[in-house]
C-alpha cells in the first residue's frame, strides 16, 4: 500500500474538506465472523493508499493530490478533515504512512522526499530527499523500529533507507539528505522490472527489517545491525503483488491488493520462514493496498487502482476483525 492512480495501476498492472461516514456492512461469506465496519471519505479522485493508526487516530494518504486525512476509529459518524492539504510543501503524492506519539512520516513517491510532520499540529518540521528525479525512485512504505528509527522502501532503486530517531525529533528548516542503509545490489534481493520493494515491518526486537516484493512474491529479512539480507521461505502461500505488511508479535499479514486478500504467514522465531496462518477476502475491498491495527480490528484502505477512470465513490477504508 501511486505518483498518480493512473501511473500506478499502470505498475501494478504491470507485475501508501472531506468528511467521513460509516456504515455497516453485513458480512457476505462465512470466514468473516463480526460485521465489516466501512469508513468512507467522500471526495473525487482520492484514490487512498496508506494508513497509519495512533490511539483512536487513523490517518489515510491520498496519491492523487498528496493530501493526509485524520479520522476517529471510535466515532464512525463524525466528519473527518483533510489533516494535511494536498499538494503542501511539494507533497504531489502522498504513499506510506506511519505516526509516532509526536511525528506523522509520508513517503512521498516519485517525488523522493519523506516528510516529517507535527502529528498535533499539521506542522512541517522536516524533509528528507534522496536527490533523485521521478521516474528514478518511488519512495512507498515507512516503518519504525523500537528505537524510533524509520526505515523506507524505494520501489525503483535497489536501496533501503534509514533515518535516525533523533533527525526526526529536531525541526530544521531546507531538506536534509535520505541517506542509504542498504544496497540490494549483489544479494538475494534481486530487482525486476515493475514494483519492487513495497510493504515493510520492522520485527518486535528491532534486528529485523520484513520487506515484501510485489512483482515477485518473495519475502526477504533484512538484518538492520548486520546488513545481512535473507529470502523468507514462506510454504502454503502465494504473496506476489504483496502490497502493505502489518507484522503483530510473528504473525505477518500481508495485503495482496490486485487479488483482493489478505494472507497471514506464521514466522518461526528467527524470522527466516514461515507457513501460510489464513487468510480473508470480504466483499468491501476493491484493490486493497495496505493494512493497520485498530482495537482488535484491520483497517484496510481500497484504493481501486485497477479503476482509474471510473472508481466506485466515495472511497472507502474497510475494517474487520483480525484472524
Amino acid at each position: 500500500m501511486r505518483i498518480t492512480s493512473f501511473r500506478i495501476r499502470a505498475a501494478a498492472l504491470a507485475l501508501g474538506a472531506v468528511t467521513a461516514t460509516a456504515t455497516w456492512v453485513a458480512p457476505a461469506v462465512a470466514q468473516v465472523a463480526r460485521p465489516t465496519l466501512v469508513y468512507e471519505l467522500p471526495g473525487s479522485n482520492v484514490f487512498p493508499e496508506g494508513v497509519a493508526t495512533r490511539g483512536r487516530s487513523y490517518y489515510v494518504t491520498s496519491t492523487s493530490t498528496g493530501a493526509v486525512f485524520k479520522g476517529d476509529v471510535t466515532r464512525p459518524n463524525r466528519e473527518a478533515q483533510v489533516f494535511l492539504p494536498g499538494g503542501a510543501d511539494g507533497r504531489s503524492t502522498a504513499i506510506g504512512i506511519k505516526a509516532t506519539p509526536d511525528r506523522l512520516l509520508v513517503a512521498g513517491g516519485d517525488t523522493g522526499t519523506l516528510f516529517v510532520y507535527n502529528r498535533r499540529t499539521g506542522e512541517l518540521v522536516r524533509r528528507y530527499s534522496n536527490g533523485v528525479a521521478a521516474g528514478g525512485t518511488f519512495l512507498n512504505d515507512v516503518a519504525l523500529d523500537p528505537a524510533g528509527n524509520a526505515y523506507v522502501t524505494d520501489s525503483l532503486r535497489p536501496v533501503f533507507y534509514k533515518v535516525p530517531a533523533r533527525g526526526l525529533r529536531r525541526s530544521a528548516a531546507g531538506i536534509a539528505p535520505l541517506r542509504v542503509l542498504r544496497s540490494f545490489e549483489g544479494t538475494a534481493f534481486e530487482y525486476e522490472d515493475g514494483f519492487n520493494a513495497n510493504g515493510i515491518a520492522i520485527t518486535r526486537d528491532g534486528r529485523y527489517a520484513l520487506i515484501i516484493q510485489s512483482n515477485t512474491g518473495e519475502l526477504f529479512r533484512v538484518g538492520l545491525h548486520n546488513r545481512s539480507v535473507t529470502e523468507v521461505e514462506v510454504r502454503g502461500a502465494t504473496l506476489t503483488n504483496g502490497d502493505g505488511l502489518l507484522l503483530q508479535n510473528r504473525q505477518l499479514y500481508v495485503v495482496r491488493n490486485a487479488n483482493e486478500v489478505i494472507v497471514k504467514v506464521a514466522l518461526n522465531d528467527s524470522f527466516s520462514a514461515g507457513r501460510a496462518a489464513g487468510r480473508r477476502m470480504n466483499p468491501t475491498f476493491m484493490f486493497p493496498t495496505t493494512t493497520a491495527a485498530s482495537r482488535g480490528r484491520l483497517l484496510v484502505v481500497n484504493s481501486q487502482f485497477d479503476a482509474p477512470t471510473d472508481p466506485v465513490e466515495p472511497f472507502t477504508v474497510s475494517s474487520i476483525p483480525r484472524f
